[in-house]
């Protein structure tokens, strides 16, 4: 029995060590501080053995172009906060619009200055890699935010090659909201905006619960449904050597992701 005064002196021993609890791979996303539902994604969607390890910018709760642009301040430090020690396969910087605004080489440029021992990712590459692999080149694309983002948004897919059949916002401006809109809602978003040309559909923002609407929208339509948070995910797995085929957030995570762009 220990007394006041004594001092603690435990024996030798060789504790026994495995490689943990997540052992197949680690995965680190950096988030806006307003986000409400990209962490329960991923999170839904990560396979046995896959670490989810988060990290949050402190942004402003209205989105827009001048906002976003501001994300970039602090990105390397954000990388830098996520799990060193477990050194993660890959980071990236979980929001679409704000990709698109600052533009993916210079995100995944801040990251790979603060985690050098990771791959570099932004949500809007993992979109990128997405539709690329699914050989979707028309698409219509139903978001939350204003239309100034849209705009923006429209171009770079465009830029990018492919074409925007439409693009409708619900001009939320506060990140928070875009979390509040139903799933069900989103199915019937993207069901009255898609048309008959188009390859897929694109439900953009990781903010938003647009995810447990894919599989059902997929059947409905007969074509495929990307979201933020699923692309970037599969993305992010697959650059991190994790070829398992999940079920229930579409049809994408059916591919091996046979052309990934190189971001490092």
């Amino acid at each position: 029995m220990f007394q006041p005064g004594q001092t603690i002196q435990s024996k030798p021993r060789t504790p026994e060590m495995d490689g943990g609890r997540f052992h197949r791979a680690k995965l680190g996303f950096i988030l806006m501080s307003t986000d409400p539902s990209a962490e329960g994604d991923f999170w839904d969607m990560a396979p046995e053995g896959v670490a989810v390890y988060v990290t949050r910018l402190k942004t402003d709760d209205r989105t827009t172009t001048e906002t976003l642009a501001k994300h970039i301040e602090h990105m390397a430090d954000a990388a830098a906060r996520i799990q060193p020690e477990a050194e993660p396969d890959v980071i990236s910087y979980s929001c679409t619009s704000g990709s698109i605004v600052i533009g993916e080489k210079r995100v995944m440029a801040e990251i790979k200055k603060g985690a050098p021992w990771a791959q570099p990712m932004c949500l809007v590459q993992g979109v990128l890699d997405a539709l690329n692999e699914l050989g979707a080149k028309k698409l219509v694309v139903g978001t939350p935010y204003l239309d100034d983002i849209n705009t923006a948004e429209a171009e770079f897919l465009v830029e990018r090659g492919f074409d925007v059949l439409d693009i409708q916002g619900l001009n939320i401006a506060s990140g928070w909201d875009m979390g509040l809109v139903t799933p069900e809602y989103w199915k019937k978003f993207a069901l009255e905006i898609d048309q008959p040309d188009a390859d897929a559909i694109f439900l953009s923002c990781g903010g938003v619960r647009s995810l447990p609407a894919v599989e059902e929208i997929e059947q409905i339509t007969g074509k495929p449904v990307i979201t933020s948070n699923q692309a970037q995910f599969w993305s992010c797995l697959r650059r991190a050597g994790i070829m398992d085929e999940l079920e229930g957030f579409g049809q994408i995570f059916k591919h091996p992701g046979k052309v990934l762009q190189r971001t490092s």
